[in-house]
């Protein structure tokens, strides 16, 4: 983007008033919204009161439909979440502060360092030339712990005077966090295994934090806002607003993701699929873009601390009687996503491929 042309083609403002698509952004026929049939995801909507207050009976029927999602299309959605609807508005708020900002001081405040996933980042330009997605997006990262990245983040990196988004976001994260962490009590509940298994593996994460900006498209027929893909991480959690635009591939079709007021949308990774020894599937997901409206969305993806193995509760492999995948770390999948290989629904099956053949030491992106 060093061109002013470059510059103005990858500002989203500038994009959203254009009458035709540019090349850049135009994605192959097989890929587009209009190419298929399309119906509506039936994914469950688990209400977590009684779980979070202690009641066994709608503990097991919270963790029977996870199971029933997660072995079907890995979407499930969440309410009575015990999240505070005034902080996910407060932090929905703050998020359009930032991408308001003119182009050239997003990309001077956020800068997206190479090897690095945080930071801001137009279409994906700084790594992609072609298929690239019509958004723009902040990425950060969330420590478990009681040093505040977050915050420091913002602080020493967008400045001062983004001070209190960055102590928004900190919240947010956190309370993010400790949703994970009663999640991975149902997924562990759901499994037959120790109900504390998976929150001890996760209790040292260090997660990945996306504010993600849809502009609106005159032609949204041509492009995507997100290419179809599985998520490398382990369970995202994502709060969108109600323009809508998730679309979830099952039973050979898209199928759309309804915008639930006050509801979190949770899908498994390809992390849990490893940890799951296969039992939970991860499943191909989208965004398509609106005519008329922009779309935001807030993202938490869980993630292990960087050099913890990931493996399978011993229990879990007995009942199968094999492993489905061999020993790895995040580090390692990290790198793999980050720096060789964009994530589609063979991600999984070519990490391990590489992870053979690669002497590659895997490093931190943090």
């Amino acid at each position: 983007m060093d061109s002013s042309k470059d510059s103005q083609i990858f500002d989203s403002s500038f994009l959203q008033k254009q009458t035709h698509v540019p090349k850049g952004f135009i994605w192959p026929d097989e890929d587009l919204p209009s190419n298929g049939t399309k119906g509506v995801l039936n994914e469950p909507l688990v209400d977590l009161e009684g779980f979070l207050n202690g009641d066994e009976v709608a503990t097991v029927r919270a963790a029977d439909l996870i199971r029933e999602a997660c072995t079907s299309h890995g979407f499930f959605q969440v309410i009575n979440h015990g999240i505070d609807s005034s902080l996910i508005n407060l932090a929905h708020e703050h998020l359009e502060s930032f991408f308001k900002l003119p182009a050239s001081e997003k990309i001077n405040r956020a800068p997206k360092r190479p090897g690095c996933l945080a930071g801001y980042s137009a279409g994906h330009s700084e790594r992609f030339a072609t298929k690239l997605p019509w958004k723009e997006t902040l990425t950060f990262f969330h420590e478990s712990g009681s040093v505040p990245v977050v915050k420091d983040y913002f602080t020493n990196n967008l400045g001062k005077d983004f001070e209190q988004e960055g102590i928004v976001y900190q919240r947010y994260s956190e309370t993010m966090m400790w949703l994970c962490l009663k999640l991975m009590e149902l997924l562990a509940i759901s499994l037959g295994v120790d109900r504390t298994h998976y929150k001890k593996f996760f209790e040292d994460a260090h997660s990945i934090v996306r504010m993600n900006h849809y502009p609106s498209c005159a032609q949204p027929d041509l492009t995507l806002g997100v290419g179809a893909h599985c998520d490398p991480t382990s369970i995202t959690i994502l709060h969108q607003d109600q323009v809508g635009g998730l679309e979830v591939f099952h039973n050979n079709k898209w199928n759309s993701v309804r915008p639930v007021q006050d509801a979190f949308v949770i899908n498994i990774g390809d992390t849990i699929v490893a940890l799951s020894n296969g039992i939970y599937k991860s499943c191909l997901h989208r965004v398509v873009v609106n005519r008329d409206e922009n779309r935001k969305s807030m993202v938490f993806f869980l993630c292990p601390k960087e050099d913890k193995v990931v493996r399978p509760p011993h229990e879990l492999v007995l009942d199968q009687g094999t492993r489905q995948y061999p020993d790895f770390t995040w580090s390692e999948l990290l790198l793999f996503t980050s720096k060789y290989y964009r994530a589609d629904p063979s991600t999984l099956q070519k990490f391990i491929i590489w992870k053979k053949q690669s002497s590659e030491p895997a490093i931190s992106h943090y």
